[in-house]
């Protein structure tokens, strides 16, 4: 993939999930510190939680609760490094 490789992560700042979303952060940022071009953290209201690649949505909280980490690698990896090895998060979910 070409151009930008931005990912977005939105956290409801009345629920306090700053860190939640920083640690998410520091996780993306070590795993894809080639691949991505952008990491942003937005702040948000009303129990948001939510990953977006390139403006895609990859993860909702209400949805599907809070993510483990490697669930959303690899989410972000089928996005912006498809075909890329993440070792042992590739296993079973």
């Amino acid at each position: 993939m070409s151009g930008a490789r931005r990912v977005e992560i939105e956290y409801c700042t009345q629920c306090r999930w700053l860190p939640r979303a920083a640690w998410l952060a520091q996780e993306l940022l070590t795993t894809f510190e080639a691949e991505l071009t952008e990491l942003v953290l937005r702040p948000g209201t009303g129990g948001v939680f939510v990953v977006r690649v390139n403006d895609e949505v990859v993860w909702d909280r209400r949805e599907q609760g809070f993510p483990e980490p490697t669930a959303v690698k690899r989410a972000v990896r089928d996005r912006v490094a498809p075909g890329r090895s993440l070792g042992h998060s590739d296993g079973p979910a």
